[in-house]
């Protein structure tokens, strides 16, 4: 095998370890399912979130087609890409809320996010998570922005997600996060790229560069606010920032 065939095979093994990590979607055989897989296919993230995005804009697609008006096609390409990643971060967003906001000590946090039941933070951050991605795509001006828009906001959030990792240490010793580790500065900086290049050729420049600066600011906050709350990032806060990150660019689009 020819040098340029082996870096493809790598590649391809690592975008076959971002869709692992990230959806449902499989093809092929991963070559390894362990955390330290993962920290490598940081850079494939974005693509993975053009997957995810491209198929709740093709149900949305047939659902117009059908007849649907604007909020019941949102309502199925939305169901549609929860399907396609099993509400992993929806998962996530539902944890964070109810640690961060239930527990009375950074263990008592980390025990909560642990926890497979679901309380009232979890429940609320869940709705308003659901009615405010749903409202901006059925809210969009024209239907023909609903496509670009679903794309660059499930790109861009998922390349969030390895800054994100970069930046902020695992809070625990154990788990997917911590099995990771600190994805590598140029993988990262791969990952961002790639989502700001999504971001402006999905919605322009102009709207590009605000989501992007918006994006950055929400990160940072949320990078605070989970030092401030567990001393670090966990599997479930990672999916809280995707979340946040989704509904972000969703609502830069509106503008």
């Amino acid at each position: 095998m020819t040098i340029d065939g082996v870096w493809l095979r790598e590649r391809a093994d690592e975008l076959k370890a971002s869709l692992l990590f990230l959806t449902r979607l499989r093809y092929g055989s991963p070559a390894t399912q362990s955390g330290a897989a993962f920290a490598p296919a940081v850079w494939a993230f974005p693509i993975a979130g053009v997957i995810v995005g491209s198929i709740g804009a093709l149900v949305y697609r047939l659902a117009e087609r059908m007849g649907l008006p604007n909020w019941p096609a949102a309502a199925l390409a939305l169901a549609a890409t929860m399907v396609v990643t099993g509400c992993l971060h929806e998962d996530g967003l539902a944890d964070t809320a109810d640690g961060f906001g239930g527990g009375t000590s950074r263990q008592s946090k980390l025990d909560i996010m642990r926890d497979s039941h679901i309380g009232a933070y979890g429940v609320c951050a869940l709705v308003l998570s659901v009615l405010l991605r749903v409202s901006a795509l059925a809210s969009l001006s024209a239907s023909a922005l609903v496509v670009p828009a679903l794309i660059a906001a499930h790109a861009a959030a998922r390349a969030v997600m390895p800054v994100f990792m970069h930046y902020v240490p695992p809070a625990r010793s154990d788990g997917l996060s911590a099995a990771a580790g600190r994805p590598v500065g140029e993988r990262t900086a791969l990952a961002a790229a790639l989502g700001i290049l999504i971001l402006v050729l999905c919605l322009g420049p102009l709207a590009g560069i605000e989501a992007t600066i918006l994006l950055a600011i929400a990160a940072t906050l949320l990078a605070w606010l989970s030092r401030s709350q567990v001393d670090g990032q966990t599997g479930d806060v990672l999916g809280a920032v995707e979340q946040v990150s989704e509904i972000v660019v969703l609502l830069v689009a509106l503008g």
